[in-house]
């Protein structure tokens, strides 16, 4: 059970950092007729999927300040880009020298696995994220009910704490930006806070309306603020340190609320449901609350598992972008057309998915060079990784070794390394090959 929290100053805190770029994640797809008669029907086909031979036993080898400060200074970054120039922000040269003076296709050539997490196998891992701008901390969600802290910086690489108290599938989970809290999503019911360095969890908050909560992420801009989203159709904002609904900072979808992502500044929050929408929302800083603006429907009945939001990819890309994964056997990408957060199709993707948990991400890092890369797992079990500029020939890379329907891709924050999970419950770590 969770201690009644008396840890408001600590679910408060941030590390001063900038964290440029972060893959927010971008959440679970559930189909058919009920969330949970679709979700118990793909559990068994988890449960019933071949894993790749051998896989079980295949191994290989702050300081803190305020969210306002921490809002300032993100926004110092954003909204520093003079108009019409070809490096949007000054601190590009940063992402430029992690990345190194290598071509798109070395950028993304990976040598082989650094290590395998099989800690859930047999129940499928739905989503995984490295913590923000950290190379080693990486956490995952299962269907077994329980989330893992592991840690790629040892030898071996190991888990360093299970996060347990769940009663039922956990389908999202998020790292604070001081990656000292993460609040995690289940189909018992509940948003839960967890402390990340003794696995206890702080606060528990039920849905008001006992539905199974989908998707979760934070407010970029105030992490003491959350935004969940339900199988009723609803999505919330809730504080974090009181546990409580923020008034005016809920709304009303046309199906099961299953993705959510917010722009970089914290001013538009998009959300997709398992009817084929993308609602945008615009977010009130001072108050969390929500203004519901656009409504795009992707294919009808086809869910939107999937949104990550990207201010600019590289300087062929250079427009605030979404990126979209909905269950049409194909990867999509949208340009962001206007403050209100107006979708245009740019580019399209052929991936297999019709209809598993299936996730994509930008590459952190931002480029100078020729093209920019966004990543996909896919149901055929591979991870594919996409020249969103190149218009033939776009796969730049392909890592194969899952043995089920890749579910998630996450990097950490330098691009040394690739975390892919899937269907079977195994989680792969890949490494960059070194030039």
């Amino acid at each position: 059970m969770c201690s009644s929290m008396r840890e408001t100053d600590r679910v408060c805190s941030s590390s001063v950092l900038v964290v440029l770029f972060r893959n927010l994640p971008w959440k679970c797809l559930w189909n058919g007729s009920s969330l949970a008669a679709g979700f118990g029907s793909r559990r068994k086909d988890f449960e019933e999927d071949p894993r790749a031979q051998g896989a079980r036993g295949h191994r290989r080898s702050v300081s803190r300040g305020s969210y306002q400060l921490q809002a300032q200074m993100n926004r110092a970054v954003y909204d520093e880009r003079p108009p019409g120039s070809l490096v949007p922000t000054s601190v590009a040269e940063a992402s430029r020298a992690m990345a190194g003076d290598t071509t798109l296709s070395e950028n993304y050539a990976f040598a082989g696995m650094h290590h395998i997490f099989d800690q859930h196998v047999d129940s499928a891992v739905p989503r995984l994220q490295f913590a923000n701008d950290d190379k080693h901390l990486l956490a995952c969600c299962s269907l077994d009910g329980t989330l893992s802290i592991m840690t790629l910086s040892s030898s071996p690489p190991r888990v360093k704490v299970s996060l347990k108290g769940h009663g039922g599938p956990v389908t999202d989970f998020a790292w604070s930006l001081s990656n000292d809290i993460i609040v995690s999503t289940s189909l018992d019911g509940t948003l839960r806070i967890w402390n990340t360095e003794d696995g206890r969890c702080i606060r528990e908050v039920r849905d008001p309306e006992s539905s199974e909560l989908l998707c979760c992420t934070f407010q970029p801009m105030n992490n003491n603020l959350t935004v969940v989203g339900n199988s009723k159709h609803h999505l919330q904002v809730v504080n974090i340190s009181t546990g409580k609904k923020v008034k005016g900072g809920s709304s009303k979808l046309t199906g099961r609320v299953l993705s959510l992502s917010f722009d970089a500044p914290g001013r538009i929050l998009w959300a997709g449901d398992d009817r084929g929408s993308i609602f945008s929302f615009l977010f009130d800083m001072a108050t969390g609350k929500l203004t519901k603006a656009k409504r795009l429907v992707v294919s009808e009945g086809s869910s939107i598992c999937s949104i990550s939001a990207r201010s600019w990819i590289s300087r062929e890309a250079r427009d605030p972008s979404l990126l979209v994964n909905a269950c049409v056997n194909k990867l999509l990408l949208y340009r962001v057309a206007d403050n209100d957060g107006t979708l245009q199709l740019k580019r399209s993707f052929p991936i297999q998915q019709g209809s598993q948990l299936v996730h994509s991400i930008f590459c952190p890092l931002m480029s100078f060079r020729q093209g920019a890369c966004v990543v996909t797992g896919s149901e055929d079990g591979c991870v594919y990784f996409f020249d969103v500029e190149r218009n033939t020939k776009a796969i730049v890379n392909k890592l194969q070794g899952h043995g089920g329907p890749v579910l998630d891709v996450s990097f950490n924050c330098d691009e040394s390394l690739l975390a892919s999970a899937d269907s079977t419950g195994m989680v792969i770590i890949w490494r960059r090959e070194q030039k």
